[in-house]
C-alpha cells in the first residue's frame, strides 16, 4: 500500500505541476491578446492598423511600438500579436517563403504554416500573423491554420474583435474609405480593451 504521506506527496506533485502549465499557458494567452491588428481592403485600397502598446502582464512597457512590416517589394503587408522575438522569427519565414513562391501570398502562408506546425523550434514561437496584399487577407497560427475571413476585413489581439465589429458596421452603413474606417474602428477598440492604445500606426498598399 501507498503510505498516506507518499500520496499527499503526489498529490501535491501533481497539483503544482497543473499550477505551474496553467500559469504557462495564461502567459502565452496574454502574450497573444495583448495587442490590436486590422485589416481592411475597400475599393481598391487595402489599409493595416496596429495600436503602440507592448504590455507585460499588468505593466505596459512601451507605447508607440512597430508591429507592421512590408514583404517582397512592398506588396504585402504583415501585423503581428504575440511575443516580438518569436513574430520576427516568423516575419524572417514568411518572407523567405515570399521570396521563393514569387510573392503568392496564399502558397507562402500554407508553407509557412506547415513548417511552423511541424519544426520543432517554430512550432514553440508564440504569435500570431495578420498578411494582407490587395487580393488576400490571412490569418497564420502556430496550430497550423491559415484562415482566410469571408470578408474583406480582418483583425487579430486582445481588441480584435472590438475593431472587427467597429469595421464591419462603418463599411456596411457608411461611405467613409478604408483609411477612415481603419482609424475609426481602432478608436472603438482603444476604447474598450486595456491592452490597446491610441498610439496607431497605419501602412497602406498600394505602398505611397
Amino acid at each position: 500500500m501507498i503510505s498516506p504521506i507518499r500520496e499527499a506527496n503526489v498529490f501535491i506533485e501533481v497539483e503544482e505541476r497543473g499550477v505551474r502549465e496553467r500559469r504557462a499557458r495564461d502567459r502565452a494567452g496574454q502574450k497573444i491578446r495583448a495587442t490590436t491588428i486590422l485589416s481592411i481592403r475597400k475599393d481598391g485600397q487595402a489599409v493595416m492598423a496596429a495600436d503602440g502598446q507592448v504590455t507585460l502582464e499588468n505593466t505596459i512597457m512601451k507605447k508607440r511600438a512597430k508591429k507592421l512590416r512590408f514583404m517582397y517589394n512592398d506588396r504585402v503587408l504583415i501585423g503581428f500579436a504575440g511575443a516580438t522575438a518569436d513574430a520576427f522569427s516568423l516575419f524572417e519565414k514568411l518572407e523567405g517563403k515570399l521570396e521563393k513562391y514569387n510573392g503568392n501570398l496564399p502558397r507562402a502562408a500554407v508553407e509557412l504554416a506547415k513548417d511552423w506546425r511541424t519544426d520543432k523550434i517554430l512550432r514553440r514561437l508564440e504569435a500570431l500573423l495578420l498578411a494582407m496584399d490587395l487580393e488576400n487577407t490571412l490569418i497564420l497560427s502556430g496550430n497550423g491554420d491559415v484562415i482566410e475571413p469571408d470578408e474583406d476585413v480582418a483583425a487579430i489581439g486582445s481588441g480584435g474583435p472590438y475593431a472587427l465589429a467597429a469595421a464591419k458596421a462603418l463599411i456596411a452603413h457608411s461611405n467613409l474609405d478604408a483609411k477612415s474606417i481603419a482609424l475609426e474602428s481602432m478608436k472603438i477598440a482603444a476604447s474598450i480593451c486595456l491592452y490597446t492604445n491610441e498610439e496607431f500606426e497605419l501602412k497602406f498598399l498600394p505602398n505611397t
